[in-house]
């Protein structure tokens, strides 16, 4: 009889340790968490119904769960699965805190999860609550540190909630940092840099690709950098070439910093196994915006097959307007016509691209030639864009505001050229003509004007071109262009 209890006990005792809350980053789930990163989520998915069966108590499972959920809401900015998948971010923090305390993984797990919701919300424009868990993610990543200082992952994310705090848009930085929402975007980026190295000869090496991921998300949409496209080429260089994420970084870095030609190969340089990875209509919209920039005759393909295919709830209204001007370049007003319309009627204008193509597709149909100049800006081709310009002059447009965007157009591409005193110049010309305007033009000449004058030195001009931009009201893009003068000022000492 002691026997058989004794057994059962010894029995017991070693089920309940197998089946003990744990955190495991083992192989198994290292495999699904760089699967997510390359997009091939069928795979990650596989991955995680195996270690569901072999160790079905590792809290490692659930964070990758929200990691799948929080690329998919990405890729797919869709509504219906954003309300949907939203409810289970308390259900997996529950779960989390049921697991082993005493880990380095379990006030971090907590954090990140909250993190990741409270970067999708953002995206969604829940910015309360967006706010809420993030610093929620602040205060359990600093208790973290104090715990385990030497835990590496914690960086990664102390990194990114620095630089996220550290650039709240400065008219309502205030408020925010009486609740105690405080960053540094420098330090977050120095962190975050460092990371890219330190992590490579450590059990935390598989992080290097979110390290990366997240450098490319701070560069070109918070900070906006303009350094940043040689560092994140490079950066990049190191992912597989079968990860769709390494396509879209490459191809997005380029598109955004105006390295056009470069963009279209790297988009078009995708991987396509069937089924295998995320459906990601965003790569067709932007080799679409590159391939009209290039003045492509196959830029249509890829802007509608982006209409076709998205469900989410950007840049809709712009692919439409894009589509339009496609057709308007080539002639065809009765397909101009038809797309403009549609840009009335479709998508919505949470974004500032999409209520920007809404008020085209408002206004006048827009000069061909001062379309064309900014279509081979944004593209990069500085020369191709003066050439469409340089044999104009103000009385060779009849409407305000194209006479106002003949001398911005002129301003940027010899800015672009740097060609400083003709830009300069033309930026003047701008603020003259449409300082009044609801046009943008003349506010974000007025900034331009002023980071020229800040790059050389010149504090006190500077100064003077920041608060004309700030001084211009109702006009296009106020907060974003506000935001940008007030940072300056702040920069130089006075705000």
């Amino acid at each position: 009889m002691f026997k058989k209890v004794f057994l059962f006990t010894v029995f017991f005792a070693l089920l309940t340790t197998q089946l003990k809350a744990n955190f495991d980053f083992n192989n198994n789930c290292i495999k699904a968490y760089q699967a997510i990163f390359d997009l091939r989520i069928q795979d990650a998915q596989a991955h995680l119904r195996i270690e569901k069966q072999q160790h079905p108590q590792n809290g490692i499972i659930i964070l990758l769960e929200n990691y799948i959920d929080f690329f998919s809401l990405l890729v797919s900015e869709n509504q219906a699965d954003y309300n949907r998948l939203k409810n289970l971010k308390s259900t997996r923090l529950s779960l989390l805190e049921d697991q082993d305390s005493k880990s380095p993984y379990y006030l971090f797990a907590q954090a990140e999860i909250n993190l990741q919701w409270g970067m999708l919300k953002s995206r969604f424009q829940d910015y309360l609550s967006s706010g809420l868990d993030i610093k929620k993610a602040d205060n359990l990543l600093k208790e973290n540190e104090k715990k385990f200082p030497t835990f590496l992952p914690n960086q990664k994310s102390i990194g990114l909630v620095n630089v996220i705090m550290g650039s709240i848009p400065a008219n309502i930085k205030g408020v925010l940092q009486s609740f105690g929402f405080r960053g540094n975007v420098e330090q977050g980026i120095k962190k975050l840099d460092h990371l890219t190295t330190s992590l490579t000869q450590t059990p935390y090496n598989f992080y290097k690709e979110e390290v990366v991921f997240l450098l490319c998300y701070i560069e070109t949409d918070l900070i906006q950098s303009k350094n940043s496209y040689q560092k994140i080429l490079n950066l990049t260089s190191s992912f597989g070439d079968d990860s769709l994420l390494k396509t879209y970084l490459q191809g997005y870095i380029a598109y955004r910093n105006a390295h056009n030609d470069d963009a279209i190969k790297f988009l078009q340089r995708r991987p396509t196994k069937t089924g295998q990875y995320l459906n990601f209509p965003k790569l067709n919209y932007l080799l679409g915006n590159a391939k009209l920039n290039r003045n492509d005759s196959d830029a249509y393909v890829y802007l509608a097959k982006y209409i076709n295919e998205y469900r989410g709830i950007n840049y809709v209204k712009d692919a439409y307007l894009k589509l339009a001007y496609y057709y308007y370049l080539k002639n065809d007003i009765a397909k101009y016509q038809t797309f403009v319309k549609m840009v009335k009627m479709k998508g919505n204008v949470y974004d500032e691209k999409d209520k920007q193509a809404l008020k085209e597709a408002n206004d006048h149909a827009p000069d061909v030639s001062l379309l064309r100049a900014r279509l081979s800006f944004d593209g990069g081709y500085y020369t191709k864009a003066l050439a469409y310009l340089k044999d104009k002059n103000q009385a060779d447009f009849k409407l305000q505001k194209d006479q106002i965007e003949y001398f911005y157009r002129l301003g940027r591409i010899y800015d672009a050229l740097n060609k400083t005193q003709e830009a300069l110049v033309n930026y003047q010309k701008t603020i003259y003509a449409g300082k009044q305007s609801a046009y943008y033009f003349a506010a974000n000449a007025a900034l331009q004007m002023a980071l020229t004058f800040e790059e050389k030195g010149d504090k006190s001009r500077a100064v003077n071109f920041y608060h004309q931009a700030i001084n211009m009201k109702n006009h296009e893009y106020e907060n974003s262009i506000e935001n940008k003068a007030k940072e300056g000022l702040k920069r130089l000492g006075a705000d």
